[in-house]
């Protein structure tokens, strides 16, 4: 696999800034659409079965914890490792290494509910991924971290939200 450069991919995919942090651009939104009855108490309204989006970050950028509704798949295509940090509704910390290194795997889940966030790690480093979520992205089912009242819900992980919220 041949490694291009973040404005490659960003020049290429039509990449726009995203509210978390890093670039997006969605690529697929089901023509499906589920019924709010179908659907959690979480989901705010009828939902598309599924939506896709590409999503780059590069070192020095980060994803911004947040949660939504649903679960998110997570798919590499270029660049480095990124680490996902997810806290589960346990207060569990899980670190997922997104990529293709032996100790990373190229696909992960970040189940619904759980507050994640992400960044690379390596310098001078990005990553291209994919995500996929089922039933499909809204924002009004999206919820960006506070950094205190995160940090006040799990302080055993303050270091970590710290780095992946910005100042309130």
């Amino acid at each position: 696999m041949t490694t291009r450069s973040p404005k490659y991919w960003i020049d290429k995919l039509s990449l726009t800034p995203h509210v978390e942090g890093g670039a997006f651009s969605e690529i697929y939104r089901s023509e499906l659409l589920l019924p709010q009855n179908a659907l959690t108490t979480e989901h705010h309204g009828p939902r598309n079965a599924m939506t896709s989006i590409y999503f780059l970050l590069e070192f020095g950028q980060f994803s911004a914890f947040h949660r939504i509704a649903s679960d998110e798949l997570w798919h590499h295509y270029d660049g480095g490792s990124l680490f996902i940090y997810e806290i589960t509704p346990a207060g569990e910390l899980k670190v997922h290494k997104l990529g293709v290194d032996s100790d990373a795997s190229p696909f992960t889940v970040i189940k619904a509910g759980s507050w994640f966030g992400s960044r690379v790690e390596t310098a001078s480093s990005y990553t291209l991924c994919g995500c996929t979520v089922a039933p499909g992205f809204d924002f009004a089912d999206f919820e960006l971290a506070g950094r205190n009242s995160l940090a006040q819900l799990y302080p055993e992980h303050k270091g970590i939200i710290e780095a992946l919220t910005r100042p309130e």
